[in-house]
């Protein structure tokens, strides 16, 4: 079985951390040249995060949030390494079928504000404001790995809010997941000193491609490497899309903390129909997470492939099918 890292859109793990340093240390060697190719997609980052968002004020401060498409709304809740951008992008297929999708900044991703309560409950109660805002009285949510944690606890927070749960790989509770140590403050430092560093993020997607696909993204490169152009070409954006990380930092910290041990949530409460998928080599160990939660929300169904790592590699087409299945089933 793969083994399970406790990094990624979960979390950053923190041998990756390490390896950033070492990465960006051969880099800087190279010259010129090599800050001219980092400068360059910098700013191609920085332009593709720049337009097509806008904030709102929410009891928790700023909330930056993006819409696309036209048709039923669903609120898509980014995982870690996000902001609005990488919930445009997982939700895209949605869209195509002809979803509104609203894809907020959670807190400390990109222009979001980081407030003094930062926690899980407060993320949901803070996507009331956003639905107040956008004149929206109730609608699907769907999260995406730590994503999860918060939409969640919408749905257990928020019932006449919610009609609907999707949890896709969600870095949740289950009862037999490895525990993992706090950070040590020499650690707690380093991470935040790497995630600052956006040279060292793209140093390392240009020397460490495998090790971050295996880490960050808890997907076997094999897998990877085997899969179709468009997968390939699918699992490199979502890598380069978390650039710049700087901007992300004090989320990415953030779901560190919460997504390493999460909390056991009140999934009893849920009332919303209710589908979780995730993938058995899942190095995260998602699966378990979906598994304990169609075991304890009433009714819940589960949709779940052998293979696909943390990114669902092979299935990004099929998982959103049984997305939009499953929605056109809830009033």
């Amino acid at each position: 079985a793969a083994a399970r890292s406790s990094g990624g859109f979960s979390m950053v793990p923190r041998g990756t951390v390490l390896g950033l340093g070492v990465a960006a240390g051969a880099a800087a060697l190279s010259g010129l040249a090599i800050r001219s190719a980092y400068r360059a997609e910098l700013d191609r980052a920085e332009a593709r995060i720049a337009a097509g968002s806008t904030t709102i004020p929410t009891r928790s401060g700023t909330m930056e949030y993006a819409e696309r498409g036209t048709g039923r709304p669903i609120l898509m809740i980014h995982g870690t390494g996000g902001g609005f951008d990488q919930g445009l992008h997982f939700a895209a297929p949605l869209v195509t079928a002809g979803y509104r999708v609203i894809a907020p900044s959670r807190f400390g991703y990109l222009r979001s504000e980081f407030p003094a309560n930062a926690g899980t409950a407060a993320q949901a109660d803070a996507f009331v404001d956003l639905l107040d805002a956008l004149g929206i009285e109730r609608l699907p949510v769907a999260g995406g790995s730590a994503g999860g944690l918060p939409a969640i606890e919408f749905a257990i927070r928020h019932p006449d809010r919610c009609s609907a749960l999707v949890a896709i790989v969600p870095a949740t509770f289950a009862p037999d997941r490895p525990t993992y140590a706090p950070m040590s403050p020499i650690q707690e430092r380093a991470m935040r000193a790497m995630l600052g560093s956006d040279f060292l993020f793209w140093a390392a997607l240009q020397l460490m491609r495998d090790q971050m696909i295996g880490t960050m993204l808890a997907t076997d490169p094999a897998l990877v490497h085997a899969a179709s152009l468009d997968d390939q070409a699918r699992v490199d954006e979502i890598l380069r899309n978390i650039l710049p990380v700087s901007r992300r930092q004090r989320g990415l910290m953030n779901d560190a903390m919460l997504a390493a041990n999460p909390a056991r949530q009140k999934l009893e409460r849920i009332v919303a129909p209710t589908l979780a998928i995730s993938l058995e080599d899942d190095r995260f160990g998602t699966y378990d997470a979906a598994r304990y939660m169609v075991e304890t929300i009433p009714g819940a169904r589960m949709v779940g492939f052998p293979t696909g790592g943390h990114v669902w590699v092979g299935h990004d087409a099929e998982l959103f099918a049984e997305v939009d299945g499953f929605l056109n089933t809830v009033p």
